[in-house]
C-alpha cells in the first residue's frame, strides 16, 4: 500500500525510498515484528478467557507434557497471521499477483487450522475436523495456487519443473503440474504441522525457511542477480522478499510467547498456514525441490510418521518409540530444549546447502 507514496517521488526525496524492494521488507519485518510484541499479551490473555483448560494434551504422548503443556491455550497462530497480512498488505505492492497467491494460501490455510483447533478446545478432544475434509480443502486451495501461479508464470517456465544444480534444465509436467503443486503445498503445510510439537521447534524452521526462500525469491525476481547465478527469471518474484520479511518479524513476535515454557501454542491456526505459505512460494519462485532441502527437517518430521505407521500396519512393531521423530528423541532422555535448538542448528545448516543450490550449477 505505502508504495504509491512513490506516485508523489521525483526521484530524490524520501518517497522514492519505497520503490526499493529491500526498504519495504525492512519496513514489513519491524512493523509485523512490533505488532507482535503490542499485541501478544492481549492476545494470550483473551485466548486464556476463551480457552479455560486450553489446547487439550494426548495422554498418549510423553508423559511429561501432561504436566508441563497443561493449561497452556492454542490459536496463537493468530497473532503470526494478523501480524503477517497486515505488514505484507501495508509494504507491499498490490498490483503484484504473487502477493496475492500467497495471502489467499496462508489465509486459507489458516482459516482450515483455526476450524480445526476451535473443535478440539470447545469439543475438549483432540478430534478437530477430519482428516479427509482438512485434506480435501488444502488440496483445493493449493490447486487454485499452482494455476494462478501457472498462470503468471513466463511461458517457458510455465507448466516446467526447474532442478537444481542443473544449467537450464527443466522438466514438462504439463497438466501434472498442478497435482505436483497441490503436493507441495499441502505437503509442506502438514508438515510443519507435525512438527509442532515442543515449544518453539516449529516456529524456528520455519522463519530459516522462509528467509532462505525470500533471499531466492528477491533474486530470482531480478534479470541481473538471475544471469550472474545462472538460474531461471521468474518476473514479479522480487515482491515475495517482503511477504518474508513480515513472515520472519511475525515468527519472532510470537517466539518472545512461545518461548520455553510456551504461554501460547501456534495450533493448526499458525502452522498449517506458514506451511502452506512456504510451499506456495516454492512454487511461485520454480523452487519446489529446493523447498525439500531447505525445508528438511519438515520433511524428515513427516516422513518418520508416514514410517511409523506404516511399518506398525506391516509388522505390528515400531521403527522410533513415537513419532514425529522429535517425541523419539523425548522418549529417549533428550531435554526439550536440546532437541529444539539440535533442530534448529539442523535447519540452518540444511537453509545454507538451499541457497547454495543458487550457484552451484
Amino acid at each position: 500500500m505505502l508504495y504509491w507514496l512513490t506516485g508523489f517521488s521525483d526521484g530524490g526525496d524520501l518517497f522514492n525510498l519505497f520503490r526499493y524492494i529491500t526498504f519495504r521488507a525492512g519496513g514489513a519485518f519491524f512493523t509485523a515484528l512490533i505488532f507482535g510484541f503490542l499485541f501478544g499479551r492481549p492476545l494470550i490473555n483473551i485466548l486464556r478467557r476463551k480457552q479455560k483448560f486450553g489446547q487439550p494434551i494426548r495422554t498418549d504422548g510423553p508423559e511429561g507434557h501432561l504436566v508441563t503443556k497443561q493449561g497452556t491455550p492454542t490459536m496463537g497462530g493468530l497473532l503470526i497471521l494478523s501480524a503477517l497480512v497486515l505488514a505484507t498488505l501495508l509494504w507491499a505492492r498490490l498490483d503484484n499477483g504473487y502477493v496475492w497467491v500467497l495471502l489467499f494460501v496462508t489465509v486459507g490455510f489458516g482459516l482450515i487450522g483455526f476450524t480445526d483447533d476451535y473443535h478440539k478446545v470447545t469439543k475438549r478432544s483432540h478430534d478437530g475436523l477430519s482428516g479427509k475434509l482438512r485434506l480435501a480443502l488444502g488440496f483445493l486451495i493449493a490447486a487454485i495456487a499452482g494455476i494462478a501461479s501457472s498462470w503468471m508464470h513466463p511461458p517457458e517456465l510455465s507448466n516446467y519443473l526447474a532442478l537444481p544444480f542443473f544449467k537450464d534444465t527443466l522438466i514438462w509436467l504439463g497438466w501434472l503440474f498442478i497435482p505436483f503443486c497441490m503436493l507441495v503445498v499441502a505437503g509442506a503445510a502438514n508438515a510443519v504441522n507435525l512438527t509442532d510439537g515442543l515449544d518453539g521447534l516449529a516456529i524456528m524452521p520455519v522463519m530459516i525457511a522462509a528467509g532462505t526462500l525470500g533471499v531466492i525469491a528477491y533474486a530470482v525476481g531480478r534479470v541481473d542477480f538471475t544471469e550472474y547465478l545462472d538460474v531461471h527469471y521468474v518476473p514479479g518474484t522480487g515482491e515475495i522478499f517482503v511477504f518474508t520479511a513480515a513472515l520472519i518479524g511475525g515468527g519472532l513476535g510470537f517466539l518472545w510467547y512461545n518461548a520455553p515454557p510456551a504461554a501460547v501454542f501456534m495450533g493448526d491456526t499458525g502452522s498449517l498456514a506458514l506451511g502452506g505459505a512456504l510451499g506456495a512460494i516454492a512454487v511461485a519462485t520454480k523452487h519446489e525441490i529446493v523447498l525439500a532441502i531447505v525445508g528438511g527437517l519438515f520433511v524428515v518430521e513427516a516422513l518418520s510418521v508416514i514410517i511409523q505407521v506404516a511399518y506398525f500396519k506391516m509388522t505390528g512393531n515400531r521403527v522410533f518409540l513415537m513419532a514425529p521423530i522429535h517425541h523419539h528423541f523425548e522418549k529417549k532422555g533428550w531435554q526439550e530444549p536440546q532437541i529444539v535448538i539440535r533442530f534448529w542448528i539442523i535447519s540452518l545448516i540444511l537453509a545454507l546447502i538451499g541457497l547454495a543450490t543458487l550457484k552451484v550449477r
